[in-house]
């Protein structure tokens, strides 16, 4: 299992469609996934250290979770089935919770925890990018520094 980094999200042209772009902390793979837009503001507005006036469903969760003494220690990407990721919350105790990538690594960002990515997710998805496209991943880094949460919103509110 590989420990991954958050890199950010973007929005793949011409679909509008979020995706959750994760690196490996010790090696050269990136894991793309496509997430809905409400996750896609919650990982962009933690990213930025925006607070909200109310806590949104991931501050919740987390707030939650202390009430209820329990401690989230890791979250794991555990499959990738027919395009669908899967993903795990871990607790302690070793209590594990089936849940999507994309709530998993809000919640995660929130809580400080690891993200870990299964062997096999990366071998069937991982991307390694070449270093003559190491500039495309700047301009993808200097892309997540300009953009705001309003930004994954919807045309309707």
């Amino acid at each position: 299992m590989s420990e991954m980094r958050v890199v950010g999200v973007r929005v793949e042209l011409p679909a509008n469609s979020p995706i959750l772009l994760l690196r490996e902390t010790e090696g050269d793979r990136y894991l793309p996934i496509w997430i809905g837009n409400a996750e896609a503001t919650a990982i962009a507005i933690e990213q930025q250290g925006v607070r909200p006036a109310r806590p949104l469903t991931h501050d919740l969760l987390k707030e939650v979770i202390a009430a209820l003494g329990r401690e989230l220690t890791q979250v794991r990407i555990t499959d990738l089935q027919e395009g669908t990721y899967f993903a795990e919350l871990v607790f302690d105790g070793g209590i594990k919770v089936s849940a999507r990538p994309s709530d998993s690594v809000a919640l995660a960002l929130r809580a400080g925890v690891p993200i870990h990515a299964e062997e096999s997710v990366l071998a069937e998805a991982g991307l390694v990018i070449p270093d003559e496209q190491e500039d495309e991943v700047e301009k993808f880094r200097e892309f997540l520094d300009s953009v705001s949460p309003e930004d994954f919103r919807g045309a309707e509110q």
